[in-house]
This record gives C-alpha cells, sequence and structure tokens, in this order.
C-alpha cells in the first residue's frame, strides 16, 4: 500500500496531508526517516509519525459538525486558540476534518477518519460544490453578479465560474448565496472583495447535497449510510 494512503487510512491525515508529513522528516519506517512519499508499505513494516507507531483502523467515522465562529480548523493552534477538536472530544476515534473553514466563518465542517474520502471531498478536480450564505455590505449589482459568476482576480489567481445568487437586497447589505467548488484560503471573502463589498457574515450551509439543516452551532451529529454513499459516489 502506498505510503499516503497507509496513514491516511490510519486516521491521522488525508493523503495530501501525508505527503508534507513525509517531506518534513516526520515519518520513519522500521526506524529510519522516510522521505519518499511513493513508498509501498511492505508487510511487517513498522510505520511512525511523530514518533507514533500506526496501522490502518478498521472502523471509519464520519460527522457533520456546525461549527461556530472562534474555533480552529486544527487539531491545535500555537495561540492556544478554541480547536474544533474540542467541540468532538466525546469521540473515541481520532479524526480530522475535510478542508476547512475560516476562524470567523461558521457553517458545516465535515470530520472523519477515511482518508481517502477526505482527499476526494478537498481536491477541487472532483468539483464538489460548498454552498455558503453571505451577508455582504452594499448592495450587488447585476454587473457584480457577473463578475463572480464568471471569475474575478483574489490576488493573482482567477476563480473559476460560480453559481451565485442574491436571496435579499436591502440600501446597506445583501445577502448572497454562493457555491463554489475550489477552496483558496479564504476564498468567498476576497471575491467579494474583489467587486466592493465586504463580508460581514459567512456560513457554509452545504457541501454537496449534504446541508447542515438544523444542526445548531457547536453540536454534531454521524452522517447516515445514504450521506456516505453519496459522498464516495458524487
Amino acid at each position: 500500500m502506498r505510503l499516503n494512503k497507509y496513514i491516511a487510512q490510519s486516521g491521522i491525515a488525508s493523503r495530501r496531508k501525508a505527503d508534507e508529513l513525509t517531506l518534513q522528516g516526520k515519518v520513519k519506517i522500521n526506524g529510519i526517516v522516510m522521505k519518499e512519499p511513493g513508498y509501498d508499505v511492505a508487510d511487517g513494516d513498522i510505520v511512525e509519525v511523530n514518533g507514533k507507531i500506526i496501522k490502518p483502523i478498521s472502523r471509519k467515522v464520519y460527522i457533520m459538525l456546525n461549527k461556530p465562529k472562534g474555533f480552529i480548523t486544527s487539531a491545535e493552534d500555537e495561540r492556544n486558540r478554541p480547536t474544533v477538536m474540542e467541540l468532538v472530544s466525546d469521540i473515541d476515534e481520532r479524526i480530522y476534518p475535510i478542508g476547512r473553514l475560516d476562524f470567523n466563518t461558521s457553517g458545516m465542517l465535515l470530520m472523519t477518519n477515511d482518508g481517502d474520502l477526505a482527499y476526494k471531498l478537498a481536491h477541487p478536480k472532483n468539483q464538489i460544490y460548498k454552498t455558503y450564505r453571505a451577508r455582504v455590505s452594499g448592495q450587488i449589482s447585476a454587473e457584480k453578479l457577473y463578475k463572480l459568476r464568471n471569475g474575478v482576480d483574489i490576488g493573482g489567481y482567477i476563480t473559476s465560474k460560480a453559481i451565485v445568487d442574491v436571496v435579499k437586497q436591502s440600501k446597506r447589505s445583501a445577502i448572497v448565496e454562493i457555491k463554489i467548488y475550489e477552496g483558496k484560503n479564504r476564498q468567498v471573502r476576497k471575491m467579494f472583495a474583489a467587486v466592493g463589498n465586504k463580508v460581514l457574515d459567512l456560513e457554509r450551509i452545504a457541501i454537496g447535497e449534504l446541508y447542515l439543516g438544523h444542526l445548531k452551532q457547536g453540536h454534531y451529529r454521524k452522517l447516515t449510510q445514504k450521506e456516505i454513499q453519496y459522498l464516495k459516489e458524487c
């Protein structure tokens, strides 16, 4: 089994993150540092990550969390800010977030120990749309809508086409629903800034056809078998 897949199936991180850990010299095979992500793990190999021996796990866990603002989407934070792991501390298995939500963004965050699924959902090549509801300052004109839908420059990068609709418009602000399949850092905020609107509040309400619904902030639920199957097949 390829090393990154072995690490992913051990519930440590996604395959992409596993490659990073390997290149950083944090992975050992039989006591020797391994910096080749393409290494094939053989039967009997002892694999360590950060000094801890790991093995693929058999029980997969899939949850949906409604992340509140003020939580970091990572296992730990050097500034000691609260992390999403504190919200799922009663889960015995080691799980990790699929993708990220900004510190000041709330909404749906999927978490799992299934590295293959995490890789699939996070990679933009699979074009799995994430739906956000944004409250922005000012008005959204037809010209701005056109630009948002067809790509804007967010600092040397032109975004792909997006699905954008105005839900409510007032004189001073607007509520806009935007669907993107990319995941650039603070992308939605940068897209609105590119057309002259500041994001005042941002929530992710769906990933693909999975919707947050009435799940309360700070709470999580396990995905149904139907939802898991959908994610694997989408």
